[in-house]
Order: structure tokens, then C-alpha cells, then sequence
């Protein structure tokens, strides 16, 4: 346990920065999920819809690094690649 008083808050900071990230990475992972989901069950329509929702969250967790840069396109690559071939 800290001593100093700027350790103290730093400490403060940090779990409520943490709690914040979690619920983001969270959310992330949930419409990455949702999306492959639903264009294995077959509804694609729904995944169209999903898509730049769950794109935007990716790069937001991207931005604040809470992921890496090319994680992120990773993802955005595959869920793109899969609803574009289950069009077809």
C-alpha cells in the first residue's frame, strides 16, 4: 500500500481508469461476438446492420490502446471477409 499522498490517488485513478477500460474492451468483445453470431446462424441482414456499430467500438478501443492497431484491423478484416462471403 502506498504512502505518499500523489501515490494514493494515482491508485484511485488507475482502478477507476480500469473499470473503464474493462466495460469498454467488454462491449468490444461482445458485438465481435454478436456479429460472427449471427452470420453463422444465417442472419445476415442483422449483421449488415451491426456492422459499423461493432467496427466503431473496435477502433475506439484501438484509439485508446487498449488493443493493438492491427488487432483491430484484424478484426474489422475478418468480420468484413465473412459477411461478404456468406452474401455470396
Amino acid at each position: 500500500m502506498p504512502i505518499i499522498k500523489s501515490a494514493i490517488k494515482r491508485n484511485r485513478q488507475n482502478k477507476k481508469k480500469q473499470i473503464r477500460n474493462h466495460a469498454e474492451v467488454s462491449e468490444m468483445r461482445s458485438a465481435y461476438k454478436n456479429i460472427i453470431k449471427w452470420i453463422s446462424s444465417g442472419e445476415i441482414e442483422k449483421a449488415e446492420k451491426f456492422f459499423p456499430i461493432a467496427q466503431k467500438k473496435i477502433d475506439t478501443c484501438a484509439k485508446k490502446k487498449l488493443i493493438h492497431k492491427n488487432n483491430a484491423a484484424r478484426k474489422k478484416s475478418r468480420i468484413a471477409k465473412n459477411i461478404n462471403l456468406v452474401k455470396k
